[in-house]
């Protein structure tokens, strides 16, 4: 119980109740909260579209690079090779893109904006919260973009629309999955440009020594056997089949067993790292 002057000038008492009530405000996040922290996020996207090269122009010079340049020699068919190509394209864009949000949490944190967060009755985990939830848009426009471009150049969907979304919702919920990964070293490393740097490095092994551009018979035996255990490989031939048809049971569920793993071990220690970073 705490003690307040009123006008006269007498000694009030009052309970703490108000106090504990801002606590807790405090310690748990809002939808209001998160709602807002989205929207800042997704505000700073649009007044910087150039933030979004990496999920518009960057996979459609890719498309456009690897069907013309290698899709007669891989396959001896651009179109046939295109078929092929576009659903590894989509996975090591969406893999590449998870990147973006470490970087930005990390400038945020090195300019002080999170230090601003932490004079707001919000909770510490707002920010972050939002964070990821704003990202989801840039996801969105990697899949509308590559895809249509897809189109555009003869791809077409074998199976159905339901199939099509599908492999969209598994995509982003893969790279939602592995940003977590993204937040993680964000939080660890010292600049956004070391951040950027570790993760490409982690990154490009994974796209590049899988299914993505060739299939896995072509490859050396050692080779493929990691490339079977590679979570790009398993998310690529689920995408694949879910484009153009194919097996989907078996690349769908190592690829869920990959995500739950990926959250299991980085989830909390991206939570960890945030807290104590900020």
């Amino acid at each position: 119980m705490t003690t307040i002057i009123e006008k006269s000038g007498k000694p009030t008492a009052t309970t703490p109740r108000s106090t504990s009530v801002a606590a807790d405000q405090v310690r748990f996040p809002t939808l209001h909260h998160i709602f807002a922290l989205t929207k800042r996020g997704l505000l700073k996207t649009m007044r910087t579209p150039e933030a979004l090269i990496d999920v518009t122009i960057q996979p459609i010079i890719f498309l456009l690079l690897f069907t013309y340049l290698f899709g007669g020699a891989m396959m001896g068919s651009t179109a046939d090779y295109l078929q092929f190509l576009l659903p590894g394209i989509y996975v090591q864009s969406i893999l590449f893109s998870a990147v973006a949000i470490g970087v930005n949490l990390n400038q945020d944190v090195t300019k002080g904006v999170t230090d601003r967060f932490r004079s707001l009755p919000i909770s510490r985990s707002a920010p972050l919260i939002g964070a990821v939830t704003s990202d989801v848009l840039r996801y969105l426009v990697l899949s509308a973009s590559l895809l249509i471009t897809g189109f555009i150049m003869g791809f077409r969907v074998e199976t159905s629309i339901w199939a099509m979304f599908g492999a969209v919702a598994l995509a982003i919920g893969f790279s939602l999955c592995l940003c977590w990964v993204s937040v993680f070293v964000g939080m660890l490393a010292r600049s956004p440009g070391a951040v950027q740097g570790i993760l490409f490095l982690a990154i490009f092994p994974l796209t590049f020594g899988s299914n993505v551009f060739v299939q896995t018979d072509t490859m050396p035996g050692w080779l493929q056997a990691f490339v079977k255990v590679n979570p790009a490989t398993s998310l690529a031939d689920a995408t694949r089949g879910l484009l153009s048809g194919g097996p989907v049971a078996s690349p769908l569920l190592y690829c869920l067993l990959w995500m739950a793993g990926l959250l299991a071990v980085f989830f909390p220690l991206a939570v960890r790292a945030y807290r104590r970073r900020v």
